[in-house]
């Protein structure tokens, strides 16, 4: 509620309960990709929020264990999300439970190595497929439930997980994943202002340096430099992760839409 001061000004009467800001108890949430890595970090932290979590992944072996990890309360659906009729299927499972998503997710990511010269199409095909088609066909697919779950005041939320791969020219021999995360930013940015009239917002964030399997060759590799390279001297942990992602998907992030936010501990100003 909101009434005007006599400047013209909107003045807020509504009393902010922080708690309400960051709460998401019974909120439907699909993560994909998020049976390991930064992915795992996110179900587990919106789970614990309160969500009701569903988590889409390739590898059965490492959702079994991520649910584990979330002591079974999580739903576990198994898919390639590396075609659009596997996109379609996951939705479909999802669909048949929850006809309504609050929340969205896209995590799932490939990254492939290998000096220009030797990178081959069929690679490029397979990190185009999953890190920036899966997400728009997820989008497409899924947009019945995320309008079902929109209201005006608390709309549905599409996060995708970019990178700063995405925003900087960092000089690692990747060609096809730092191109679709800058893809995907900018998918991100096109799909909130088509959506927002629907009341879905879209958002993305562009990690830094999170120790994870997608990372471990770089760290291993440079580790010491890229601490160095991070104005905050360190590497990125869960909170910082779940932080980012609970104040987009909670009543705090309600009127952000478009926004590609670095969570990089400042390495995205490096050069």
């Amino acid at each position: 509620m909101s009434k005007v001061d006599q400047s013209g000004q909107s003045v807020s009467t509504q009393r902010i309960d922080a708690d309400r800001l960051f709460d998401l108890r019974g909120k439907v949430v699909v993560v994909t990709g998020g049976n390991r890595g930064i992915g795992l970090m996110i179900a587990a932290g919106l789970e614990r929020a309160g969500a009701n979590v569903t988590i889409i992944g390739r590898d059965g072996e490492a959702g079994a264990r991520a649910v584990d990890i979330m002591h079974g309360r999580a739903r576990w659906v198994r898919a390639d999300l590396g075609s659009e009729a596997g996109v379609r299927g996951a939705v479909e499972q999802i669909a048949e439970v929850d006809p309504a998503v609050s929340i969205l997710v896209n995590n799932a990511a490939v990254v492939t190595r290998r000096p220009l010269h030797e990178t081959k199409s069929e690679e490029w095909d397979e990190v185009l497929d999953v890190n920036i088609k899966a997400p728009f066909y997820m989008v497409r697919e899924m947009l019945p439930l995320l309008e079902k779950a929109a209201t005006e005041d608390d709309p549905s939320r599409v996060i995708n997980i970019g990178s700063i791969e995405g925003l900087r020219v960092s000089g690692l021999e990747h060609f096809p994943y730092s191109s679709s995360k800058a893809g995907l930013h900018h998918l991100t940015r096109t799909m909130a202002r088509d959506l927002g009239h629907r009341h879905i917002t879209v958002n993305a964030i562009a990690p830094g340096v999170f120790p994870t399997e997608l990372t471990a060759p770089s760290i291993a590799k440079r580790g010491q430099q890229l601490q160095q390279d991070t104005p905050l001297r360190r590497f990125g942990v869960a909170k910082d992760m779940v932080g980012a992602v609970t104040y987009l998907a909670g009543c705090s992030g309600s009127f952000v839409t478009g926004a590609v936010i670095p969570v990089d501990g400042g390495l995205s100003l490096r050069w």
